[in-house]
């Protein structure tokens, strides 16, 4: 009992650290209202890049984007010397489902057994999570978070990264998560033989499958008028057959990216392939399938010791080559603010800049279907932007601005607090 009340203390101080940010001793909230960022250098991602450009943010929107535009009754924003992005977008994280790793209380990405693709991840987002702020002053400003573990997991939830509740930060879009079983060893400790290995991912598939043709089963019930007991298992898989939701599927192998391109296939479904660690060795077959894919981490190792070194590194760039559309995940909880380094290691090593911005801007959000109100610098588009005073894919540059949805989003968390708390760290005597 001791424990779990200690475990709850401490979660309740992690989470009232970040209620409100703190500046001078005050209370600094986001805030909403018209801004007018001039003489900046605009990159558009879809219409180029503008220098010396006005951009009006109004309403929450961006109202228009040009030179020498009427300052009005605005508040204005000198960029003289800075460039603006479009908000960056990871497409798959734990953000807002885990707040201390080591800590069970504080995870939630996890249902027990194999089948809960009903369960939805945006009820279990914790719109005070600690890293929340950290994300976003580096300019990410938008994430998938999404459950893990079993075949179907749940369903997977676009947020934007500002709001008290979940619901404020839904950003409209849910896919459901299906883990591809793998007919290859999970790792150097792995000493199943190979006949073993193939008996239990085929076994698996047959489960899978079994599930499929309930689902199946139950939609064709459903469509025919007839009398359903309480399944919300199937309900939300039925959508899936229905083209509702996407099946985001997670698989990494190349024998295993194989297999599922055949799977989906015969199932025609909408699918969007994530993970794929060794797609560059099938990067023509998945081109080919049509099928768009979220690759990453980038800043891992390779999956196999036999492989190179940086596989990893430019598994984006042959994907891209091939011409799979692409977009980028940093799979992670507390680190999603090193997205812009995933995307930066991605164009060094073969993708390229215009590349590997698309690929956490436009690119995502096409996949994501919000390419209408995210992803890019336009006119009608949701302010979702940033302000920095370099490349964001450079270490050294500072984001020095975010506005998410027309809101003024206070830059400072955590991390800069303590920063700024042990800058001087001379004891003053009492007065």
């Amino acid at each position: 009992m001791k424990k779990i009340i200690f475990s709850l203390l401490f979660i309740i101080c992690l989470f009232k650290a970040d209620l409100f940010a703190q500046i001078d001793g005050e209370v600094v909230k986001p805030y909403k209202a018209d801004f007018l960022l001039q003489n900046a250098r605009v990159v558009t991602v879809t219409q180029g890049i503008l220098e010396d450009t006005d951009l009006l943010i109004k309403d929450g929107k961006i109202a228009a984007i040009g030179q020498n535009l009427a300052p009005q009754n605005y508040t204005l924003v000198d960029c003289s010397g800075k460039s603006v992005y479009p908000g960056f977008i990871d497409s798959g994280t734990s953000l807002g489902l885990v707040e201390v790793n080591s800590l069970p209380e504080t995870q939630d990405f996890m249902e027990l057994g194999k089948l809960t693709p009903q369960m939805q991840a945006l009820t279990a987002v914790n719109p005070n999570a600690v890293a929340i702020p950290v994300t976003r002053v580096s300019g990410v400003t938008t994430v998938l978070t999404q459950p893990r573990g079993g075949y179907f997991p749940g369903t997977a939830a676009l947020i934007q990264l500002n709001g008290y509740t979940p619901d404020q930060m839904d950003a409209g879009f849910r896919a459901v998560i299906m883990n591809f079983p793998s007919a290859a060893k999970s790792g150097d400790y792995d000493s199943r033989s190979e006949e073993t290995i193939q008996k239990e991912a085929q076994k698996k598939r047959d489960e899978i499958d079994e599930i499929w043709k309930k689902a199946a089963n139950y939609l064709s019930i459903k469509e025919k008028g007839g009398q359903l007991n309480y399944y919300p298992e199937m309900e939300q898989l039925s959508r899936v057959l229905k083209k509702e939701l996407p099946l985001f599927i997670e698989v990494n192998a190349a024998k295993d990216i194989i297999a599922a391109l055949e799977w989906v296939k015969e199932k025609n479904l909408e699918v969007v392939l994530t993970g794929v660690a060794e797609g560059w060795k099938v990067a023509e077959k998945l081109a080919a399938s049509k099928i768009p894919v979220i690759t990453g981490p980038v800043l891992t190792l390779p999956t196999r010791a036999s492989d190179k070194y940086d596989v990893a590194y430019t598994n984006a760039a042959a994907l891209h080559k091939a011409g799979v559309k692409l977009a980028l995940r940093t799979q992670d909880t507390e680190n999603v603010r090193n997205l812009p380094f995933h995307a930066g290691f991605a164009a060094a090593y073969g993708l390229g800049v215009e590349a590997a911005l698309k690929s956490i801007t436009i690119n995502a959000a096409e996949i994501f279907k919000v390419d209408d109100r995210l992803g890019s610098l336009e006119v009608g588009k949701n302010a979702t932007l940033f302000i920095a005073d370099g490349d964001p894919f450079e270490p050294k540059t500072q984001v020095e601005q975010v506005f998410i949805n027309g809101y003024r989003i206070p830059m400072t968390n955590r991390h800069i607090r303590l920063y700024q708390e042990f800058l001087d760290r001379e004891m003053k005597p009492a007065e």
